[in-house]
């Protein structure tokens, strides 16, 4: 039997198990740019069935897909994220490409929380429906609060995310940044950075900023990583937000940190638990929903119709360089 190519001629059969939604808001877009190829539109709690299948676009691949693939040329995974993709049960032969472009919509998140917990404007807005004008004109007592462009920025963690979040606080008037990451500078680009080095820097990073920005994945190396200490020396008018994974950052040290007042506040936007269909639940153990210096939200930072739009481009562009036997963007094996 001849050896399979990555090329697919003329149709393409291509199989969608939209679990969580995400596609199911774009099928008419989608549908519409690929007319001549057959789309499946699949019940989200299958496994396996691909017999035949071209193309399998899903947020999970599990091992029963992989018996049933025998022509599988790519496994589109629809977000960055690989924790529920079994990449060794992929047939040989096919590729696998996951997706990106939520940089940012995260960068705009790490911008506005900055800015909405230097400025103060949430225990502002918490005052004020109860009739408290919290404002330094005419008040002493209360200092003017400080805005984004005179932050001394940290990034733990600068690939793509990281990049993007300083791109956008320079766009907002910092000038001082410094980054942390497993490969350190590299001898790259710094990008308009006072330095980058690598996590042995970590302290120096947390001492010497005035917010912090996580943008590191949940590894053996990260989890944990971020602890009391750190949060000690971001000192009193620090503050920490974490768009990577919530368990880089200890909860219990983090919880501490913001309830004793040793930083001033957080934006959280990813967490240590989350809910399933049949379990709803907090995000934490902790009672962090009682702090008033928190901006809690539910993994939202990357989720925008902008986001959403360029990655279905991202599948359609993917599909066609399949078709014509070139490896996808983003390939991961």
């Amino acid at each position: 039997m001849p050896a399979r190519t990555n090329q697919v001629r003329g149709t393409v059969l291509i199989h969608i198990r939209d679990a969580d939604g995400r596609l199911g808001r774009f099928k008419a877009e989608l549908e519409g740019r690929l007319p001549n190829d057959e789309i499946v539109w699949l019940d989200p709690s299958t496994q396996g069935g691909l017999q035949g299948v071209d193309v399998f676009i899903r947020p999970k691949f599990t091992t029963a897909d992989g018996r049933s693939a025998d022509s599988l040329r790519l496994v589109q995974v629809t977000a960055a994220g690989l924790d529920d993709t079994e990449l060794s049960a992929i047939p040989s032969g096919a590729m696998c490409a996951n997706l990106y472009r939520h940089e940012h919509s995260i960068a705009e998140y790490a911008v506005t929380a900055a800015a909405l917990l230097r400025r103060g404007f949430l225990t502002q807005d918490a005052a004020l429906r109860r009739g408290v004008w919290l404002r330094p004109i005419g008040n002493n007592g209360i200092p003017i609060p400080s805005g984004v462009s005179s932050a001394r920025i940290g990034l733990i963690g600068f690939g793509h995310i990281g990049r993007s979040c300083w791109r956008l606080f320079k766009a907002f008037g910092a000038t001082i940044g410094y980054a942390v990451s497993g490969s350190g500078s590299a001898d790259r680009d710094l990008d308009g950075l006072t330095w980058w080095g690598g996590l042995d820097r970590l302290d120096e990073l947390f001492e010497s900023s005035d917010v912090v920005v996580v943008a590191l994945p949940d590894t053996a190396q990260t989890r944990g990583l971020v602890g009391a200490h750190h949060l000690e020396l971001l000192g009193p008018t620090g503050l920490l937000i974490n768009v990577g994974r919530g368990p880089v950052v200890q909860p219990a040290a983090l919880y501490d940190a913001l309830a004793k007042r040793r930083i001033a506040g957080a934006a959280i936007d990813v967490w240590y638990q989350y809910p399933t269909d049949e379990n709803p639940r907090l995000p934490a153990e902790q009672d962090l929903g009682s702090l008033d210096n928190v901006l809690m939200t539910p993994h939202m930072s990357g989720v925008s119709t902008e986001t959403y739009q360029a990655r279905v481009g991202d599948i359609i562009d993917n599909i066609e360089r399949v078709r014509i036997g070139l490896p996808p963007i983003n390939r991961v094996k």
